[in-house]
């Protein structure tokens, strides 16, 4: 058997966090905004996922019409089974992260970021399916003291640490 293997750029703004993971089931789209809607006040966002069997649809929900455009465009792109695209907004993926892991179709997240990402397709006769992301760019060194000065700074500042 033969594995194709093909990288895919993610388009969205810069800003913009995504979060990219496999399920299992149709009910997952429905599933994941009722976890994202409960999760953070105002919180925008759009959700595609590709079914894997029966009409294999490309299944779309959110409270945003340019995000759930943005998840739309990337997951036709993607086109793998049983993956799910979020595109959120008004949110950080470390306030709904849990949520989503908790939800019981959910079987993995492979990125929850807003840095540059690719995603490893691989295609073989039957499908495609998500090998894996490169999400960021490569380090160019190793901290400082004034950049661990900045880091335990700026999580205090926006409150994610005390």
């Amino acid at each position: 058997m033969k594995v194709e293997l093909e990288v895919v750029d993610i388009s969205k703004p810069a800003e913009l966090n995504v979060i990219i993971g496999h399920s299992h089931f149709i009910k997952t789209v429905e599933d994941i905004y009722e976890a994202l809607i409960g999760s953070v006040p105002n919180i925008k966002f759009g959700i595609a996922f590709c079914e894997a069997s029966g009409k294999r649809l490309i299944r779309l929900e959110g409270n945003d019409s340019n995000l759930k455009k943005i998840a739309l465009e990337n997951s036709l792109r993607l086109a793998c089974g049983h993956m799910f695209f979020i595109a959120l907004d008004n949110a950080y993926p470390v306030n709904v992260l849990n949520q989503i892991k908790n939800v019981p179709e959910v079987c993995r997240i492979f990125c929850a970021t807003a840095n540059p990402l690719q995603v490893i397709i691989g295609q073989t006769s039957q499908g495609r399916a998500i090998m894996a992301v490169v999400d960021g760019l490569t380090p160019l060194g190793v901290e400082t003291e004034s950049d661990v000065i900045w880091r335990k700074e700026l999580l205090r500042k926006i409150k994610y640490k005390l």
